[in-house]
């Protein structure tokens, strides 16, 4: 069993028929779902729950830390 080359894919040059519908459903499928991801992202963002961090980091482990003035 070998590779196909160019000379033997038939709609090499323009997508035509069967594969050009299943290439701009699976763009379209994408979009819906990342729509949907974003609003539902939206919606159920609860931001008044969060925890507010004031403590700043000054010293980190392991690597140059730079003073804080």
């Amino acid at each position: 069993m070998s590779e196909p080359t160019l000379e033997d894919i038939s709609d090499y040059d323009t997508l035509k028929g069967e594969k050009k519908k299943i290439v701009w459903t699976v763009i379209i499928v994408g979009i819906v779902i990342g729509a949907l991801y974003y609003i539902a992202g939206q919606k159920f963002n609860d931001s008044q729950d969060s925890i507010k961090v004031h403590d700043e980091i000054t010293i980190v482990p392991g690597s140059k830390s730079i003073p804080v003035k």
